[in-house]
């Protein structure tokens, strides 16, 4: 019996044209349903605005949105990076160490039970109205989704793989170089993804508190004014930032995907 042949070239675009075109018919649908809605039902714009006054307020304030989307945009990145390296470190130091993973790993999972929001004003009495305190907390709910996915990868290497390599001598840095990382490294990417979407959440959350720019304190500006539109405005830059920052993890994992072979 013949082995079936491998999928075609058209077969794979039919394949990732449909991963895009289906969400975005979903997505017009949605919106148009919306539209709909509002004006049959003559909804104002202070309760629910329509997706075309919406449309038309974010053209009007795009240059304005973009300006504050920068300290926002600008945080989020350096929250999800310092928990990026922070959660590396500790899922490596955690893998090493019996003592530390006995010791760490509940409580990292007792972390993970908090609804860290609530503790959002801990970390400005504690750390000032300043951009600071902001990244800090941004970190403080991003980097468990690290830590637990880049262990799981970590630690999911098959035994009797890790007992050849110490067979032929090799120590245990070039285990985790060779052998550890690539296994680990969908896993890492499926936590870093994670842990971009808290990162901006974190932020977005202290600007609400805290900050005179961003796009929060647009939000919370423009709803102490019952300006639905510009809410909403804010709203879409901010998706836009997010799918970004989401797409180039993405990209970044395929690259670290077709490297390592996994």
């Amino acid at each position: 019996m013949p082995a079936p042949s491998p999928p075609s070239r058209l077969g794979v675009l039919r394949g990732q044209a449909r991963l895009v075109v289906l969400p975005v018919i979903a997505a017009a649908l949605v919106i148009t349903g919306w539209e709909a809605v509002v004006r049959i039902k003559q909804i104002p714009n202070t309760l629910l605005p329509a997706p075309s006054a919406v449309a038309i307020r974010l053209t009007e304030t795009l240059p304005f949105l973009l300006g504050q989307a920068v300290p926002t945009t600008l945080e989020t990145i350096a929250s999800f990076l310092i928990s990026m390296v922070l959660g590396i470190s500790l899922a490596v130091l955690i893998c090493k160490s019996r003592l530390m993973r006995d010791a760490l790993y509940p409580n990292i999972v007792l972390f993970q039970l908090i609804p860290k929001i609530a503790l959002a004003p801990l970390f400005i009495v504690w750390l000032g109205i300043g951009s600071t305190s902001r990244i800090t907390f941004g970190v403080f709910i991003s980097f468990f989704p690290v830590v637990v996915a880049t262990l799981t990868g970590l630690t999911s290497v098959d035994r009797d793989l890790l007992r050849l390599c110490k067979a032929v001598g090799a120590d245990e840095s070039r285990i985790y170089a060779k052998v550890r990382f690539p296994a680990a490294v969908p896993h890492l990417f499926s936590g870093l993804k994670i842990a971009i979407t808290f990162a901006m959440i974190g932020v977005i959350v202290g600007e609400f508190i805290t900050a005179q720019a961003g796009l929060g304190y647009m939000i919370l500006f423009a709803a102490s004014q019952a300006e639905m539109t510009l809410i909403f405005a804010s709203i879409v830059v901010l998706c836009v930032i997010g799918l970004v920052l989401y797409g180039i993890i993405v990209m970044a994992e395929a690259l670290a995907l077709k490297k390592y072979g996994a």
